[in-house]
């Protein structure tokens, strides 16, 4: 991530997008006395994904003016329509944008991964503020036109779906980090007990029936036509790289945003994975390249900044946990029991939960002993309305693009390394049955290029290779 110019910015401090933003939405104080809410205090919000975590973010706003909902399930929206049954429906995208986009604000997009960008960049072309889920998209190529597209229009206020970037933990973490306690942080343990659905196996050869609540093509958007199965749809899609981004892309956002903001990673320089196995019924290790593997173990390394040393991020999931640290006691929680992080610096050691939450200093003693002053403001709403105030007064919030998406694609940058453990890729000149054997291979990355600059076929992964139309 860019060093940012501004001191104020590391503190969390709200700036204005711009000094000139001339936003449709007008404060209250402006337009009367306390108690008065006139019609634009509010901001007209649009849902693209409606069911599952759609349902929760559109929840979270339920104060503004919901004024239409898109999902491809009816079945999986249904609650989500009937908690706001003023909203207009609809089951794609395109045609809501056609004929409401005057009526939108922003739009709130929690679709699966492999449709992030496609709606993202189609909402931000006609100036709608946009929140996105985690991990902002599904390439890194994807998400870096994402992060280009904010950056040239910074009037549009963005937000990405880690709610932990709103939350105490990582603000916590800072002034224990920024008061020396930790001395140089060389070395992270970040990892979770994803994945929590089936990983790893082939996929479907035989489709299933459609069913009727479903638009089956409007849920594949611009991914490789196959027939439906309920396998991918409504939740184990996570799990395979046409639409999912694994365990990683689902927590890695969550997990990794604190040592990454704080620490100011930036772009990683190279990585390297293990995966676990599979075995057929046969016993012989079985090949699945369309799943993502069951377990994963990354190491991730990144440069120095400035005075701040290297730094080695090693990310585990799937069961996979680190070393226990010797300063924990034995009835203390690694994490929070599943998820968590280890930051290990030249003067001490600091352990946090899933969303950076409830962190603290090794031996857990230490913190009934050290006042940490409180220097850094909180935010006191949800993630998602600390977006939607974003839009009303004029800030960008905890998780805006330019922050968000050099931690997406550090995380997608990860996988590659995963990939590259796990795909076969023909050799050069070779018979066309001949191919690379995979194994553990360290990836070099340039990212200012997004560019694998070793193993160039690996660089297929980085870009976005959907091309189907629907």
């Amino acid at each position: 991530m860019p060093k940012q110019s501004n001191p104020n910015r590391r503190k969390f401090i709200k700036t204005a997008a711009t000094a000139a933003a001339a936003f449709t939405i007008v404060p209250r104080h402006v337009l009367g006395g306390p108690g008065f809410t006139a019609p634009s205090d509010t901001v007209n919000v649009a849902a693209i994904g409606a069911g599952g975590k759609g349902r929760s973010n559109v929840n979270a706003v339920a104060s503004q003016n919901v004024v239409a909902l898109c999902d491809v399930d009816d079945r999986r929206a249904a609650d989500t329509y009937a908690n706001f049954p003023k909203a207009k429906t609809y089951r794609d995208y395109r045609k809501m944008l056609d004929e409401m986009g005057k009526d939108i604000d922003a739009v709130m997009i929690s679709t699966p991964d492999h449709t992030h960008a496609i709606t993202g960049l189609a909402c931000m072309a006609l100036g709608k503020h946009v929140y996105i889920e985690k991990p902002l998209a599904h390439s890194i190529a994807e998400v870096r036109a994402l992060t280009e597209a904010a950056a040239a229009n910074p009037k549009l206020i963005t937000q990405m779906g880690n709610q932990g970037a709103s939350g105490e933990g990582i603000r916590k973490t800072q002034e224990i980090y920024e008061a020396g306690l930790l001395g140089d942080v060389h070395t992270v343990y970040a990892w979770s007990n994803r994945p929590v659905w089936p990983q790893g196996g082939p996929a479907p050869t035989v489709g299933e029936s459609v069913p009727d609540h479903l638009d089956w093509n409007l849920w594949l958007g611009p991914a490789a036509d196959r027939p439906y199965h309920s396998a991918y749809h409504p939740f184990a899609w996570r799990g395979y790289w046409d639409f999912g981004t694994g365990a990683l892309g689902d927590m890695g956002c969550h997990i990794i945003d604190t040592p990454f903001y704080i620490l100011e990673l930036g772009y990683p320089t190279e990585a390297e994975a293990s995966v676990g196995q599979v075995f057929s019924q046969n016993w012989n290790p079985d090949y699945n390249p369309e799943s993502c593997p069951p377990s994963t173990k990354i190491h991730i390394q990144f440069p120095a900044r400035g005075e701040k040393p290297p730094v080695e991020l090693i990310w585990m999931d799937g069961g996979i946990l680190p070393r226990r640290p010797d300063e924990l006691l034995v009835d203390e929680l690694l994490g929070d029991g599943g998820n968590g992080i280890i930051m290990e610096g030249t003067k001490g050691k600091l352990i946090a939960d899933v969303y950076g939450a409830n962190p603290r200093l090794l031996p857990t003693k230490l913190m009934n002993n050290i006042n940490i002053p409180e220097t850094l403001p909180r935010v006191t709403t949800s993630h998602q309305m600390d977006w939607i105030n974003g839009i009303k007064e004029g800030y960008q919030p905890s998780s805006h693009f330019a922050k968000a998406g050099p931690l997406a694609e550090t995380v997608l940058m990860g996988n590659l390394a995963v990939r590259g453990y796990s795909h076969r890729f023909p050799k050069q000149g070779g018979k066309p049955d001949e191919y690379i054997v995979p194994g553990r291979t360290k990836l070099e990355w340039d990212g200012e290029k997004m560019e694998v600059t070793n193993v160039p076929e690996m660089n297929y992964f980085v870009q976005n290779n959907k091309t189907r139309e629907f």
